[in-house]
């Protein structure tokens, strides 16, 4: 029995990584880490309407997250404020909005500390089957995508130029983003699910020579986080979703520091 208690949580966490990995990379080449944030914290909006009206949390998270992503997606073209500025001010609003939302809803209870910061040991094996499902199709999406979705983020005009379906891909690749979003929220939290995205990949980026090598060395470092953080909360008692994060961060200075020597 003890053995399916942590099993859940490792398979669960290491599929994760292997997704974020690409995705992350994409993020970061990007510079997309504020529209990561944003999603995150705009889910919490979703997760109170979904238990208000007695929805399935995590079909609300995906649902929410989908939504978000639609409407965020044009909004990143208006020229009138900078996309940083637009998504912090949008981030930052809906997180609020969300808890002010809870507060008024009477006679509901949410775990609001374990969606802030993950629960992973409380993931199930439905949660690991479906984060395994969604892995799959956005890493195979990847792969099938994989010279449109690169020349897109080098030059969008040069990749229509060749003849790439540029805002189709776009359109894709923020859509993968909020699935993913939505099923780590469980694993790190709210406030933690971006770290899950930029730090394997910003570590594996001043290690690799190639976008290649870099979406795979990210997932690597996704997976050595995940191992080692889980270990942590085991071993020392200490929350899991802020455990991956300090092993993620820890492999980020220790990567910077081999880039230097």
């Amino acid at each position: 029995m003890m053995t399916y208690w942590w099993l859940m949580p490792l398979l669960s966490g290491v599929l994760l990584a292997c997704v974020t990995g690409p995705l992350g990379s994409f993020v970061v080449w990007r510079r997309m880490a504020f529209f990561g944030d944003t999603l995150a914290h705009g889910a919490l909006l979703g997760i109170t309407l979904g238990v208000i009206s007695d929805i399935q949390p995590t079909l609300a998270l995906l649902l929410s997250s989908i939504v978000l992503a639609l409407v965020l997606f044009p909004l990143q073209r208006i020229e009138t404020l900078s996309s940083d500025t637009l998504l912090s001010i949008i981030s930052h609003s809906m997180l609020a909005i969300g808890l002010v939302v809870l507060s008024l809803a009477q006679g509901v209870r949410v775990d609001l500390m374990g969606y802030l910061f993950g629960d992973l040991l409380a993931v199930t094996g439905q949660d690991a089957l479906l984060i395994g499902i969604a892995a799959a199709v956005c890493i195979g999406l990847i792969r099938w995508q994989w010279r449109g979705l690169l020349s897109t983020t080098i030059s969008q005009e040069l990749a229509s130029i060749d003849g790439f379906p540029v805002a189709r891909l776009n359109l894709m690749l923020v859509l993968m983003l909020a699935i993913i979003v939505a099923l780590s929220m469980k694993i790190v939290g709210i406030l933690l699910v971006s770290a899950l995205l930029i730090i394997p990949a910003a570590t594996a980026r001043s290690l690799s020579r190639t976008p290649a090598q870099m979406v795979l060395l990210a997932s690597l470092a996704g997976i050595i986080a995940v191992l080692a953080g889980i270990s942590a909360s085991f071993f020392w008692d200490t929350p899991a979703g802020p455990s991956i994060v300090v092993a993620a961060t820890l492999m980020f200075v220790a990567s910077m520091a081999v880039k230097r020597s």
